[in-house]
């Protein structure tokens, strides 16, 4: 049974690196904080953002139309946008279905997404 738990949305610079922190469920209410987010880390001039969803318990096809945008718009200045897990399995399989788990590059954990 699924439980829908708040979105909470955060961001910081770490070493270089736009770091945004996901927690809860995100779906079409909660998907314009992650793109306020995704334009803030686009705008930084960092050279790679990290997007660590180890603790979004949901995402639907409206995040994942957020994410393509943010990975093109990364992919267009050259900059270098990971997600990082360790994945929820509603989030996993929300890649695997839809096949774009290879169009980004994802890391285990935050850690290994910083050290690039």
């Amino acid at each position: 049974m699924y439980v829908h738990t708040p979105a909470v949305v955060t961001h910081a610079v770490e070493d270089e690196v736009f770091v945004v922190r996901v927690s809860g469920s995100l779906d079409h209410d909660s998907a314009p904080l992650l793109e306020e987010a995704c334009a803030l880390a686009k705008d930084s001039g960092a050279p790679r953002t990290v997007l660590d969803l180890s603790l979004a318990d949901f995402a639907d096809s409206t995040v994942l139309h957020v994410l393509l945008t943010a990975q093109r718009a990364h992919d267009r200045q050259e900059r270098e946008l990971i997600l990082a897990g360790p994945f929820h399995d509603v989030i996993r399989r929300l890649f695997d279905v839809t096949g774009t788990d290879a169009y980004f590059t994802l890391a285990d954990n935050v850690p290994s997404a910083l050290e690039g």
